[in-house]
């Protein structure tokens, strides 16, 4: 059976597993919303340790800020280029395990917000989106926005679950408008 590397920047967490069939080989993460680059490195590495025959990449496209998903994805396609692997695209909040017939997973989409998906029997029916949680109705949140805000969890991070690919994502997730905006939109 292969094995696949999963990578997930989408929120201050970097995660890394590796994963052969709907077994988990190995796992890791790093906390720091500023520490993407460097321990996406040193994770992998890690990782490589345990098995270095890697036969697909998957990589959390979002929703989540636009430097930490440009470098988990960034890295991901150099990565399957130099080993000549495909590299999948998942909606990040698709990889959060939960065994809830029903559920919402939210993650912090800071400004108050969060990033948010309701599922049903294991398949997204609402989401992407990004709101206040006072507007997201649900008696069971999972995710790490779920928590920063009081809502129900029953972890405090995203777990990186197998990524059932419920569809593939082509480009990324970005769920509101940059903070930086050109000079003549900032004057008039």
């Amino acid at each position: 059976m292969s094995t696949c590397l999963a990578i997930d920047t989408s929120t201050s967490r970097t995660s890394v597993a590796l994963l052969e069939g709907t077994k988990v080989l190995w796992s890791a993460f790093h906390d720091g919303a500023t520490d993407h680059g460097k321990a996406l490195t040193e994770l992998v590495e890690q990782g490589l340790t345990q098995t270095s025959k890697i036969s697909k990449v998957y990589v959390g496209m979002g929703p989540g800020p636009y430097t930490g998903l440009r470098v988990g994805i960034s890295f991901a396609q150099a990565f399957a280029l130099a080993r000549e692997v495909e590299v999948v695209g998942v909606c990040s909040l698709d990889a959060i395990e939960c065994h809830e017939a029903e559920y919402v997973v939210a993650t912090d989409a800071r400004r108050k917000e969060i990033y948010w998906a309701r599922y049903k029997d294991g398949k997204r029916i609402e989401g992407p989106s990004v709101n206040f949680p006072s507007e997201v109705t649900s008696n069971f949140f999972i995710g790490e926005g779920a928590v920063k805000y009081g809502l129900s969890s029953n972890d405090g991070y995203p777990k990186l679950a197998l990524f059932p690919v419920l569809a593939t994502v082509t480009e990324p997730m970005y769920l509101r408008r940059p903070d930086a905006v050109p000079t003549a939109e900032r004057l008039s």
